[in-house]
């Protein structure tokens, strides 16, 4: 044997491992699920030619193939590829290939395909986490003084929950003001924020859905003004892996998912907003014609909860900060549909406020209430606010500290239970509620 040959050829291939470790940025992250395909995304360095192999974990033997793509500077050297070989109620495991080499990844890489239960069983348990405002602190663009970003280990505390899948509820990177007037800005931040290295576990296997909010369309309090909400919108869809956008078609981020027997309605609070600071004619945070395709698909669904993402508080009463209480006419638009059209299982799901907190609103004249989960924030600098002009607040829920949810649905078809936990830094649970689906059905006086 030519020893120096093989050696040679060995030094070759290892070489090229180790190049093809060099060339991952961030990720692999998977994104929706279906019954029939997933999402899987990742971000390499420079450009390169990307696929990925997966195989269903009970049987390693039969593996499948994404398409390949090649990565490329206007992308940001990201690739979104498509499984498509999978059978519901699968689990599979994935690898990722860089310029033809796999990428040793030290930490499970996997995904599901959802079931297929209807007229067969009753739905499956979900398990889905929530949180909202993820800084990520990079000293030479940040404010001088105390880092605003802090407790990284959030994620890996997440991660150990084994959700199904995380719902970001918006300021989920934050631009600062050296990257919201450019495409190269937005490409900067969005990569920065999403190579946090205590991230990558959680984004490898648990899928992602998202919605955004100001911090990760624009400058603070941004609305439909901002010159660049168009790339605004290029950039989230380009980092995130939901399965549809622009619902109304109109440029936006609206969107909707479902999950067993779960419908999720994903809204987009700033590409069609009125400036918070204009009063000079009609004020609008959803727009109207985003409001009544909601309605409508709220109207359509039999899902015994309907959960509304939205980038800020919809329940509470105070009009101050964000709520959509400074919007009073249009929310009071958007309840009084829900309500005139008797649709049941509401429950909003929000961030944007730097604390947590439970909001339940049921008037005297409807036995069925609706409820509000604000939950914030991940990273971000927190709050400790009481929310003193919030009615419909539920004390014991407020937490101003780094936190995060975890909640839960179980039970027969027709009794179904949400339960919700939140969760501190470390993964230790702060509080638990409760809501049975039968509780959300209406019965008028």
């Amino acid at each position: 044997m030519d020893f120096k040959k093989l050696f040679f050829v060995l030094f070759l291939f290892s070489c090229g491992i180790i190049f093809s470790q060099d060339l991952l940025q961030s990720g692999p992250m998977v994104g929706y699920s279906t019954m029939r395909e997933a999402l899987l995304w990742v971000q390499t360095k420079e450009e390169a030619k990307v696929y990925f192999e997966y195989y269903e974990i009970e049987n390693p033997k039969k593996r499948y193939k994404t398409e390949s793509c090649r990565t490329n500077i206007k992308s940001g050297f990201v690739a979104k590829l498509i499984a498509n070989n999978i059978l519901p109620g699968k689990k599979y495991a994935y690898q990722v290939y860089i310029n033809g080499k796999k990428v040793n990844i030290n930490y499970p890489l996997e995904f599901q395909s959802q079931a297929l239960w209807q007229w067969r069983t009753d739905p499956p348990e979900v398990n889905f986490a929530i949180g909202s405002c993820m800084y990520v602190n990079e000293p030479r663009f940040d404010r001088p003084g105390r880092p605003y970003g802090s407790n990284y280990e959030i994620f890996t505390s997440i991660y150990k929950k084994n959700p199904d899948f995380m719902l970001w509820l918006g300021d989920n990177t934050y631009l600062r003001e050296a990257d919201w007037n450019s495409r190269t800005g937005f490409l900067h931040r969005y990569t920065h924020t999403r190579s946090l290295k205590e991230l990558q576990p959680l984004l490898g296997s648990t899928h992602h859905y998202a919605i955004w909010d100001d911090h990760d369309f624009g400058p603070n309090n941004s609305d439909l003004s901002f010159p660049l909400k168009k790339t605004a919108a290029e950039m989230f869809k380009l980092f995130w892996g939901n399965p549809n956008y622009d619902a109304i078609d109109k440029g936006g981020i609206t969107g909707s998912f479902q999950w067993a027997d779960l419908d999720f309605f994903l809204l987009d609070n700033r590409y069609y907003r009125t400036s918070n600071k204009n009063f000079t004619g009609k004020r609008e945070m959803l727009g109207k014609t985003q409001i009544d395709w909601l309605i409508n698909a709220l109207s359509s669904s039999s899902a015994p909860f309907k959960f509304v993402a939205i980038g800020g508080q919809v329940l509470s009463t105070e009009a101050m900060h964000e709520n959509y209480a400074i919007f009073s006419e249009e929310r009071n638009y958007l309840l009084d549909k829900i309500r005139e059209a008797r649709i049941e299982g509401v429950i909003f799901l929000d961030g944007d406020r730097h604390h947590t907190v439970l909001s339940k609103m049921q008037e005297s004249n409807y036995v069925y209430p609706l409820y509000d989960l604000t939950c914030s924030p991940l990273t971000s600098g927190f709050n400790k606010s009481k929310e003193r002009l919030n009615a419909y607040k539920i004390e014991e829920t407020i937490v101003g500290q780094h936190n995060f949810g975890i909640l839960n649905v179980s039970g027969a078809k027709n009794d179904r239970v949400l339960r919700i936990s939140i969760f501190d830094k470390d993964g230790n649970e702060l509080w638990i509620k409760e809501i049975n689906a039968k509780d959300l059905r209406y019965q008028s006086k």
